[in-house]
């Protein structure tokens, strides 16, 4: 089976993609295009994946990564760093060309920037911890540095845990509403007055509109329900799995 790209209207004319979990080599509950280093799928098979995600996306891209830690934190990169060496953080920036800035998931949100006419882009790793503490500002802001503007910006969020999958308990939406009581839009009611469903998605997408992004999609694709397009991490552990694969997203230019 061939990689699977899907690509978002706002962003067209930039190479990127959000692929899942189609193509690849990796086998067992990792079966498909898993890119997770920190996966315990065989080393062989993640690098394997990670060219043909690469190649997918942009052929002849150079794919740089980051240590994910759901911060707030977003870095410019100026040349490929090694695996090894991958930074600690939640976003990369970039003006530099084939350098294919990549964000892995498997429920979070990946969202993907990029300023056409500054030629300026970025990827995003959107869990509910770092959109809370903004991570979405934090990579906007480091675009403007390197000469992007707000009001050029386009962005998609991409594939991630739909709302209807997304149960939480009380103690999470009171965060939320503490930052701002109008987060309740995100918020519906659960299976009991215990618990509330979360939309991701849409909250992301409101931090992308308060940040000035008023060209964006959010595309309405879940990883929890489509088992054989995405890897979710929730769904595993309901399934009492013993780990989970991770798909990524990724944004280059010429």
């Amino acid at each position: 089976m061939s990689v699977e790209v899907v690509r978002a209207r706002a962003l067209e004319g930039v190479a990127h993609g959000f692929l899942g979990r189609r193509g690849g080599v990796s086998a067992g509950v990792h079966a498909g295009l898993n890119v997770g280093p920190g996966s315990d799928d065989a080393p062989e098979a993640v690098a394997e994946n990670r060219r043909l995600a690469t190649e997918a996306v942009l052929p002849g891209a150079k794919l740089v990564t980051l240590y994910q830690i759901h911060s707030a934190d977003a870095v410019t990169v100026i040349t490929p760093f090694e695996e090894r060496l991958r930074p600690h953080a939640d976003a990369l920036v970039t003006d530099r060309p084939g350098l294919a800035l990549g964000i892995l998931t498997a429920d979070c949100a990946p969202v993907l920037f990029a300023d056409h006419e500054a030629r300026i882009i970025a990827a995003a790793h959107a869990g509910w911890r770092g959109a809370l503490s903004g991570i979405i500002e934090a990579t906007v802001e480091a675009m403007e540095k390197l000469g992007a503007r707000r009001d050029r910006i386009r962005a998609a969020v991409g594939p991630a845990i739909g709302q209807a999958a997304y149960e939480v308990g009380r103690d999470f939406d009171e965060k939320f509403l503490d930052s701002d009581p109008a987060n309740a839009a995100f918020f519906l009611a659960g299976k009991d007055e215990r618990h509330v469903q979360f939309d991701l998605p849409g909250y992301c997408g409101k931090r992308l509109e308060s940040s000035g992004i008023v060209h964006s999609d959010i595309l309405p694709l879940c990883t929890y329900n489509s088992e054989s397009l995405f890897f979710s991490f929730r769904r595993s552990v309901h399934r009492k799995e013993a780990d989970y694969g991770r798909q990524i997203s990724a944004i280059v230019i010429l």
